[in-house]
């Protein structure tokens, strides 16, 4: 199993969490919301070879941890992963939209001096904004679409530019998700949770139902979960072998 977007360092028990990860085998992408948090999840993460950390600072927290692109800045070279960062383009946070683009543009241009990383995208109603500050950070590294609810001709731009793509249980339940889910490459598809922001059966999602994701997939696919396993399993190792 596969989640590449979950924030472990913001469930109440994140050790009850990484305890059961590494009893299922889970590879499980950490992101974190500031570099402020960057310590304390790596730290909670750091001994574990499938729980890797991103160091990430989260679109929304743009407009009041602007200036810890600094200390981001101290940080990116400890880490190959980035998130969770992006644009979001909701109403209420539309005044803060300068901040973000400051941000977003920073980390792409500090991605692209050290080397290129994989990054975890946040891109609520700004799909086309991301993909154009993308496009002028072509060095960044590989850009991995968490939860895209863009439009379908902003999906293929995405395919287009080489993007990859997480996907969770949330967007299967609606007929736009299940049709971009559709439409996603197979080889640059990885599941994800995004607990504990997610919620699922009342509680917080967590990375171990991912399962559900990957036997949804199969129905959208049209081929056995078995299948859906073994091509989730071939991209992670791709995406892996890309930094």
């Amino acid at each position: 199993m596969i989640d590449l977007h979950c924030h472990i360092d913001l469930y109440p028990d994140p050790q009850m969490v990484i305890r059961k990860c590494l009893s299922k085998s889970i590879f499980v992408l950490s992101v974190t919301t500031t570099p402020q948090a960057w310590p304390i999840s790596s730290n909670i993460v750091s001994m574990h070879s499938k729980m890797p950390a991103a160091l990430g600072l989260h679109p929304q927290l743009a407009g009041s941890r602007r200036s810890e692109v600094d200390l981001f800045d101290s940080l990116i070279g400890e880490t190959s992963w980035l998130g969770e960062i992006g644009l979001d383009g909701a109403a209420e946070f539309s005044h803060t939209w300068q901040d973000q683009l400051f941000v977003f543009e920073h980390i792409l241009k500090s991605a692209s001096y050290d080397g290129g990383k994989i990054m975890s995208i946040h891109s609520r109603r700004a799909a086309r904004d991301v993909l154009g500050v993308l496009r002028r950070f072509p060095d960044a590294g590989v850009p991995v679409l968490h939860w895209f609810s863009g439009t379908l001709a902003e999906l293929q731009e995405a395919i287009d530019m080489g993007c990859w793509f997480s996907v969770g249980s949330p967007m299967m339940h609606s007929k736009s998700g299940r049709a971009l889910i559709a439409r996603i490459p197979k080889t640059r598809l990885l599941t994800e949770s995004d607990g504990p922001f997610v919620q699922h059966s009342g509680g917080p999602a967590y990375p171990w139902q991912v399962i559900e994701t990957s036997a949804e997939l199969s129905r959208v696919w049209g081929v056995d979960p078995k299948v859906v396993s073994a091509q989730l399993e071939d991209n992670l190792a791709c995406l892996l072998s890309s930094i």
